[in-house]
């Protein structure tokens, strides 16, 4: 192979939490293109502007910069797919989600499969970073590259695996900060691969031995997080009818050094709620039903609506009427301080109140109104009437402002409050996961 590292020129595609930190910190070493369909999401990084706030606004100027000043070095943005006819290294970073039945959409990466298919040539080399099943880069992608391209796997073009680690809203561990897993289609395309990802990542690598090895690692790391969660959310159900405070139960058995001090809570976001799911689905297809991964996956699921089943009860033994009345969610966003709304699971609980007949609000400081009402239907505020009082409020995301509202103020005088998070003084809330 001509190709190396030296003369690499990489286009990153899909430019959302994981695309855009990447695209920036090979911009600072290399000729780097980002690109995305979405034309006003390229409008506004080309202006240094960046609705996900994962991307440091100085280093997104800076390497915006070196591309204005130099051609060899540098990032600009482009939804042009002529554009990316003149790079070598496709790295694939849209989403994978899944569908209503729970299972993989691979509709956004084989679209952009066939999409590098038409402007691939010899030599070049197509890295997936978005999360899949193992098998699915070469099984489901590369079988369309071909097809598309007209060019042979591992003879005239090349591919890689690198799961993607982002942890979106996180400014201590970024990108950089956290070591890399790479992979190859070749011995020699993993050594190139590794050495690209090794030039930017301070963490270092991790070089797996194949593709399958890589995809697995991925999806065993949220599949691992998510049966945990789940199990101190069951525990939270049991300890719920026993009627003793599950955070009590875990900071007394957390006295033992190695007892994992996980809290119960709702899970979404663009990972733990959905990998386990690709996970899943490929050992179905090899005629395994897993067990204790969709189990995990049921308990997770459900705790939304046991939320507000518990809020309906605790307003039932204060009186108060249910239908009508009115209830303010905090939150919506699937993690505190972060504008991410991917699989946010706060909506289970907006749509089971409003199931009971309550009237809900739903504000949050952080997120996008027209995105919560684009992918739920669901109209929220980003600023709360102050001669508006609630029957219930249920704290369902910690965001750092929600920490300093008078709750005394926004509540009535026998109100509820509900506290998913643990986040609040306990003198104020009448129940807590």
């Amino acid at each position: 192979m001509q190709l190396n590292i030296s003369n690499s020129k990489i286009a990153v595609i899909g430019l959302g939490y994981v695309g855009l930190p990447l695209a920036i910190e090979f911009g600072k070493k290399y000729d780097v293109l980002g690109f995305d369909i979405n034309r006003d999401r390229v409008k506004e990084l080309s202006n240094s502007q960046d609705r996900t706030q994962e991307a440091n606004l100085e280093d997104l100027k800076k390497v915006i910069s070196l591309k204005i000043e130099s051609e060899k070095i540098g990032l600009k943005f482009s939804s042009n797919v002529e554009d990316l006819k003149g790079y070598n290294t496709f790295i694939v970073t849209v989403p994978t989600p899944i569908d209503q039945f729970k299972a993989p959409d691979l509709g956004p990466l084989l679209n952009a499969s066939k999409m590098l298919g038409s402007i691939l040539k010899e030599g070049d080399i197509v890295i997936y970073e978005s999360t899949v099943y193992p098998g699915c880069t070469e099984e489901d992608c590369v079988p369309v590259l071909e097809k598309v391209s007209g060019l042979k796997f591992n003879t005239n073009f090349f591919a890689g695996y690198s799961p993607e680690r982002i942890n979106p809203g996180d400014k201590v561990n970024t990108l950089t900060k956290i070591r890399k897993v790479t992979s190859g289609s070749t011995p020699e395309v993993a050594d190139l691969i590794d050495n690209l990802y090794k030039s930017i990542i301070t963490a270092g690598t991790h070089k797996a031995p194949s593709i399958k090895v890589a995809e697995a690692s991925k999806a065993i790391e949220n599949a691992q997080r998510d049966v945990n969660i789940s199990f101190v959310n069951e525990l939270s159900l049991i300890f719920d009818r026993i009627g003793i405070d599950t955070n009590d139960v875990i900071e007394a058995a957390g006295t033992k050094w190695n007892f994992l001090k996980y809290q119960p809570g709702l899970v979404g976001g663009h990972c733990i709620g959905v990998d386990p799911y690709y996970l899943a689905h490929k050992a179905q297809s090899l005629g395994y039903h897993p067990q204790v991964i969709l189990s995990g996956r049921r308990v997770n699921d459900n705790m939304g609506p046991f939320v507000a089943d518990k809020v309906v009860k605790l307003m039932i033994q204060k009186d108060h009427k249910i239908k009508g009345s009115k209830a303010l969610i905090m939150g919506i966003t699937f993690k505190e301080n972060c504008p991410d709304v991917r699989n946010t699971r706060v909506v289970d609980i907006y749509h089971e109140l409003v199931n009971f007949g309550l009237d809900v609000d739903v504000f949050d400081p952080w997120a996008d109104a027209t995105e919560v009402l684009h992918e739920y239907g669901i109209s929220i505020l980003n600023k709360l009437e102050e001669s508006i009082v609630y029957d219930a409020v249920i704290v369902a995301v910690a965001h750092k402002e929600f920490l300093e509202i008078d709750f005394q103020k926004i509540k009535r005088n026998n109100g509820v409050i509900f506290d998913t998070k643990a986040c609040l003084d306990r003198s104020l809330v009448d129940g807590r996961l």
